[in-house]
């Protein structure tokens, strides 16, 4: 089924319509001039500039201050289920080029040109996480889809699961749900992440189950663990824990949540580890407890949740990054290795980096750069398009001056 796109036209104000240009697929309401014909929230309307020049075909919705997001540039497309299946063909293609595909994230939002939409597989099973109106209304058709291009790639999958249950659905006047949308499965899942065993929860682990954007920092911490001492800081499921645990002398493994320790208990027994601990603690009061009793680590991993989820919150998440890092270095051996994170899109990597310095600085320490390093390629970043650039994880050998 197509859309009259036609209809219903947008027009931009002089001089707006600038995140288009840079890549950036996103119409806020005060770009708006006016809206030419009636529509529902969720309809596919046609975006021109202010000169009457075709920009894009794209969502609607007047409850998000994000009024408009574009699925498409090009003025011949029509929206209908063969166009999501193109799409969905390049999202799947790209990530079989770029990553093991038993579990991946096969759709990313902008960065596939689905805004609103994502993808997780792991194993058999698929994950979508709706988190806009114009991808809610047509969330059959495109479980559809995408079904239809993995079973032509000869795909089995099993069984799919809704986690559209995260907040931001809220600022699209939309309730937050989860649930099956498809007969009902067993929703722990055992997977495999670089040779380690992991239960993953779709129904009640957090986001879509497990966070697929760390997989190739797990990985690549490992040869700095060698017969090392580990602390691994807001370790949620063991991410980085149970990669180091495969190589490492002893291993620790802290998280606010009692679920998260929980569960990270159960992976590490899972895979017969005998080298770790894992504790429920705040990481601030940990690592400053770790301080005063002269505790010291040879690598220390701090991957925090989003301090900011906002440009108004930047300079109290600047604090708290620096905190943490700066008590980190100070229980670091010299010579020892932080590996360090952040997950927030408002936390530009420049910034992140001027903060690490700063701690670095205040602790006395001098810093070598390992590594620069983002989530994994099945996330892919878009140039010009900064929100995509969300997650940063930089490796450091941390010594004394």
């Amino acid at each position: 089924m197509g859309y009259n796109v036609s209809m219903i036209k947008v027009t931009l104000k002089k001089n707006e319509g600038r995140t288009l240009s840079a890549g950036g697929l996103w119409i806020y309401d005060n770009e708006i001039d006016k809206v030419s014909g009636s529509y529902d929230n969720g309809d596919i309307v046609e975006v021109v500039s202010f000169k009457d020049d075709f920009l894009g075909y794209g969502y609607i919705n007047d409850h998000s201050k994000i009024r408009i997001r574009i699925l498409t540039r090009n003025k011949e497309d029509i929206i209908d289920k063969e166009f999501f299946k193109r799409r969905f063909y390049d999202a799947w293609n790209y990530r079989k080029s770029v990553v093991d595909t038993k579990c991946c994230r096969i759709v990313f939002s902008d960065s596939d040109r689905l805004p609103g939409l994502i993808v997780d597989k792991f194993n058999d099973i698929l994950v979508f996480e709706i988190d806009t109106l114009g991808m809610d209304v047509r969330k059959e058709l495109l479980c559809e889809s995408l079904m239809e291009v993995l079973q032509e790639d000869d795909v089995c999958i099993k069984g799919i699961y809704e986690r559209s249950d995260a907040r931001v659905r809220t600022l699209e006047g939309l309730e937050r749900v989860k649930g099956f949308l498809s007969e009902p499965f067993e929703t722990r899942i055992e997977v495999e992440e670089n040779g380690v065993k992991l239960i993953v929860d779709v129904a009640e682990g957090q986001k879509t189950g497990y966070f697929l954007d760390q997989k190739y920092n797990h990985l690549a911490i490992r040869k700095l663990c060698e017969n090392k001492r580990v602390l691994d800081c807001c370790t949620h499921t063991g991410g980085f824990a149970l990669s180091a645990a495969m190589v490492a002398k002893e291993v620790i493994g802290i998280d606010a949540s009692q679920l998260a320790i929980d569960q990270a208990i159960e992976n590490s027994e899972l895979n017969g580890f005998k080298n770790t601990k894992f504790i429920v603690a705040d990481i601030f009061d940990y690592l400053k407890e770790m301080e005063e009793k002269g505790e010291v680590f040879d690598v220390i991993v701090l991957d925090p949740p989003a301090f900011t989820k906002s440009k108004s919150s930047l300079k109290n998440a600047s604090k708290g990054y620096k905190e943490i890092n700066y008590r980190a270095m100070k229980i670091l051996k010299p010579g020892g290795f932080l590996v360090t994170c952040s997950c927030s899109e408002y936390m530009e990597r420049e910034m992140f980096m001027k903060i690490i310095l700063s701690a670095a600085n205040d602790a006395h320490k001098r810093l070598r750069l390992v590594e620069n390093r983002a989530q994994a390629p099945d996330h892919p970043i878009i140039i010009g398009h900064n929100v995509s650039d969300y997650l940063k994880c930089v490796i450091v050998q941390v010594n004394d001056r």
